[in-house]
């Protein structure tokens, strides 16, 4: 009776609280779309600089410019030493009086029947062939003296006189002033996608002052490099006589809209245990309130937040406060769901 009664009298203990809910903040995610400005570092250049070889080997007897001469167009820059050359064309002339005068001696006997015709044919291609080989010849004496081929300056002097140079070895390299300077760009795929020919661009230049030039993109690449994977722009800038190649600047573009497919980009708070290119972030499942940990992969990293080329989707909805207080599937509390970006 006693235990009995000890037992009435006892009361159920209540059910632990559940724990609360961690107050967490969300965006939503979107395509990179919008339209941004890049800032990216470049080299002037002018448009056109040529590089000017022999065509054929042989010891260099004069380089009559030093680099920054102006020169002007067709003026005599540097010449071989043709001795080996004027004898190759002497012997090349030499071998066409030769075949003309056996064509003659041909014809000749064959007009008297003591030849055949096949005689005669083959003494005329010996002929051509002989004035062919002395028709290059003379072109080689003429390359022999390398010539300005338009108005400029001397950028580059890598030969010295006395060197031997080879077919296509650079001895001078020429920049064409006519053809006016360019800043070179290297842009990556994606953003050289979003560039347009004839866009603006402000061009800041250091060894100018503090000043900024107004550039127009002339140029877009259509092949990337195959060592770095970028695509190379030009901005043709205005004529300013300061301008000289080989000065450093940057070029501020305006990156119009992304095409379709365009990667997602996410606040750098969200990704957490990122390795390499591969990282994991939280994203919010609306109805149970619930977060899911998703792994990512990253792209590249800027002051607007990080690139996720794969894992998510626009709209999803990833946590951006409170990542190391969170576990998968834990109840959150929103403090408030913002697009990215604001």
């Amino acid at each position: 009776m006693a235990a009995m009664l000890t037992a009435c009298g006892e009361t159920k203990a209540p059910p632990p609280a559940p724990a609360p809910a961690v107050p967490v903040r969300v965006v939503s995610v979107a395509p990179v779309s919008g339209v941004t400005l890049l800032d990216v570092a470049g080299t002037v250049r002018l448009k056109r600089e040529t590089p000017l070889a022999f065509n054929t080997p042989g010891r260099i007897a004069a380089i009559l410019v030093r680099e920054g001469d102006k020169v002007q167009a067709g003026q005599l820059l540097a010449r071989l030493d043709t001795t080996a050359l004027g004898a190759n064309q002497a012997s090349a002339t030499a071998e066409v009086v030769r075949a003309q005068a056996d064509v003659r001696r041909a014809e000749d006997l064959f007009a008297k029947g003591w030849v055949t015709a096949p005689r005669v044919e083959q003494a005329r291609a010996t002929m051509v062939a002989a004035q062919a080989r002395a028709r290059a010849a003379g072109f080689d004496v003429t390359l022999a003296s390398l010539r300005a081929p338009a108005a400029g300056v001397v950028l580059a002097r890598p030969g010295e006189p006395g060197q031997i140079a080879q077919p296509g070895q650079a001895i001078l390299t020429i920049g064409e002033m006519n053809q006016g300077f360019v800043m070179r760009l290297p842009l990556a795929d994606r953003d050289a996608a979003r560039v347009r020919q004839g866009q603006p661009a402000t061009v800041r230049i250091p060894a100018l002052g503090a000043g900024t030039l107004t550039g127009v993109v002339s140029e877009v690449g259509a092949r990337g490099d195959d060592g770095t994977g970028t695509f190379r722009i030009e901005v043709k800038l205005p004529a300013d006589k300061r301008l000289a190649s080989g000065q450093i600047g940057t070029a501020r573009l305006t990156l119009g809209p992304a095409e379709p497919g365009a990667p997602i980009s996410v606040p750098a708070t969200a990704v957490f245990a990122a390795r390499a290119d591969e990282g994991f972030v939280y994203v919010l499942e609306p109805v149970t309130r619930r977060v899911r940990r998703r792994q990512v992969a990253l792209g590249t990293v800027s002051d607007a937040g990080v690139v996720v080329t794969a894992g998510l989707k626009p709209g999803d909805q990833v946590v951006t406060t409170g990542i190391d207080r969170l576990r998968d599937g834990q109840v959150i509390e929103v403090a408030k769901a913002v697009p990215v970006g604001q």
